[in-house]
């Protein structure tokens, strides 16, 4: 049984950032110590047999790998109950699997989910880069629906209001990119697009795209918003950075890539710019607080080309 214990320990990836991130506290760290017992619970609850906590592993949950009483592959997900996973449950039942991982069994308040078993090992960042970029905007599109009536999502503009407040007060280093990126926002924010505002992904990028068995592709993780198409494309235009950025000619990259996803997905692409740059920029910002310095830069370099 003590074997049994060790293989539901969370990873120290998520150990690492529960423990060091500013934006958890005392309550995250009481839910860490419990989740072994939490794992179990769930365990006995759904006759769930474990066979490996995925590694590395997010951040702020943790994934095991279980057999159903029937021998179903599936995987049960456990993530801080802060709101989070309820809103990834709402979204991921709307999608009913279509482009999306499918929803098995959920207890969304207490943060629990039971979905279809993916190739964890295989996403979109297996593919040449062309290939991966065709695949993601094309599964990202059909993730774009209206959202259901009474939805718990918050907008686009809720949500990056936020992470803009007191985002200058977490920067350590007079980075110039954080003022653009502040006042790109309030543009962007109090903008006019044109468009209906869809259900978005929220984290979209080539990794949060999995290999499946009823389809090629399929979508995980999302943290739901509901508005503007460009926001939710930000992140593909950044993805692969060490490699976009060791790469000559890097700014004249990202400027294409942003012109290429712009065409390809039918956003504007000066909002698309307008985006990434901010999002690179709070996300930099946030990782070089956390003690992830060395890709807290790299993602203010990012903002900086754009």
């Amino acid at each position: 049984m003590a074997n049994v214990h060790d293989r539901l320990e969370p990873p120290e990836r998520l150990v690492r950032t529960l423990s060091s991130g500013p934006a958890y506290g005392e309550a995250a760290q009481q839910w860490l110590a419990r989740l072994p017992i939490t794992v179990q619970e769930y365990l006995e609850r759904w006759e769930l047999t474990p066979e490996r906590v995925r590694t590395p592993g997010g951040r702020t949950s943790l994934v095991v790998l279980v057999r159903r009483s029937d021998g179903t592959p599936a995987a049960l997900k456990l993530g801080l109950p802060d709101g989070t996973p309820v809103r990834e449950h709402a979204a991921l039942v709307h999608w009913d699997g279509r482009h999306a991982v499918q929803v098995l069994d959920a207890d969304p308040a207490a943060g629990a989910l039971l979905l279809e078993r993916l190739h964890g090992e295989v996403s979109l960042r297996s593919l040449a880069e062309p290939k991966a970029q065709l695949e993601a905007a094309a599964t990202l599109q059909r993730l774009w629906v209206p959202p259901p009536a009474d939805h718990p999502f918050p907008s686009v503009a809720e949500h990056t209001a936020a992470l803009a407040g007191g985002l200058r007060e977490l920067c350590e280093e007079p980075w110039a990119v954080v003022d653009e990126a502040l006042e790109l926002r309030e543009a962007l924010a109090a903008g006019e697009t044109g468009e209906e505002p869809v259900l978005l992904h929220g984290e979209f990028e080539q990794g949060s795209v999995l290999a499946g068995e009823r389809a090629p592709w399929l979508a995980i993780a999302p943290r739901p918003l509901v508005g503007e198409r460009a926001y939710d494309v930000a992140w593909l235009v950044r993805d692969r950075l060490d490699t976009l950025l060791a790469s000559p000619g890097a700014a004249a990259i990202a400027r294409r890539r942003v012109a290429k996803l712009a065409d390809s997905l039918d956003v504007d692409g000066e909002r698309l710019r307008g985006w990434a740059l901010f999002r690179a920029t709070v996300a930099g910002v946030h990782e070089a607080a956390a003690g992830r310095r060395r890709q807290g830069e790299l993602l203010l370099e990012f903002a900086g080309l754009l």
